[in-house]
Parts: structure tokens; sequence; C-alpha cells
């Protein structure tokens, strides 16, 4: 059962969006260099992949921003720093770890926005999680991996 989530003011939502769009820039940013600079013919199919995501991240960044606009505030302009390796197993580790992290938001976040009466920024995020969702099992595929457990603890 997640723990009880803070209720929280239309400004802090604003900076709590605000936060999750730095984590958007950072996931284009990651995705448009990683796409590009993963060699070897095991990567080629993730390389592919990850040019959709960095534009499924854009139209995320797009969404967020609106959101945010719509409390009242003015969207970031700064990205949360972007892992730079030149060891492909480690980029797609940063992803995976970013999209577990981005996922958790992202569910407190629906959770706050309803509590706020917010339902309609809540519905748009719901709609961005079921991309991140897919992004984690993409990269916990290429990775070999199970998909990582993002329920709440």
């Amino acid at each position: 059962m997640p723990e009880s989530i803070p209720a929280v003011t239309r400004e802090e939502l604003a900076a709590l969006l605000n936060e999750d769009l730095s984590r958007e820039y950072q996931a284009i940013i990651a995705y448009v260099v990683y796409s590009q600079v993963l060699k070897g013919p095991q990567y080629m199919s993730i390389a592919d992949q990850l040019q959709q995501h960095a534009a499924e991240e854009l139209k995320h960044a797009l969404i967020i921003s609106r959101q945010i606009d719509y409390l009242g505030a003015l969207p970031t302009v700064e990205a949360k720093p972007v892992k730079v390796t030149d060891v492909a197993e480690e980029m797609l580790r940063a992803d995976l770890q970013n999209e577990v992290e981005t996922i958790r938001n992202y569910r407190t976040r629906i959770r706050q926005c309803e509590a706020l009466g917010e339902f309609a920024i809540a519905e748009h995020i719901r709609e961005i999680l079921l991309d991140e969702q897919d992004h984690l099992i993409d990269l916990a595929t290429a990775l070999g991996e199970d998909t990582p457990n993002v329920s709440d603890q």
C-alpha cells in the first residue's frame, strides 16, 4: 500500500512539475546522444528505439510545460545532468534508472493532482506514464534483465 502523499498547493505542484520537466529534458538529451553513439550489432535495435523515446520525451515535455503554464508558473529551462559515458551498458543502465525515478515521481504526481482536484493534469500524466513504462521495458530488455519493480515499497 503506498504511503500517504502530502497535500500540495497549486504553486507546489507547479514546482514539482518543473522538476519533472527537468527530468524530461534530461531524457531527451540522453536518448538523442545515446541513440547515435551506441555501437555494435547487439545495440542497433535499442538505438532505433531510443530515437523514438527521444521524440516521445519531447512530447512529454510539451505536455508538462503546458500544465505548468496552466498552473500559473513558468516552465523551467534547466535539464537534470546527463550521464556521459562511452560504455553502452552504462548508458542503458543510466536511462533505466532515470525511467524508474520518472515513473515513481509521476505516480506520486498523479495522486497529488487528484488530491488537489486537478483531474485533467492527472490524466495527462497517466498518458505519459504509459510511454515511460514502455521505455522501462525496452531498456530492461536491451540489458537482458527483468523489468525493475517500480511499485511503492
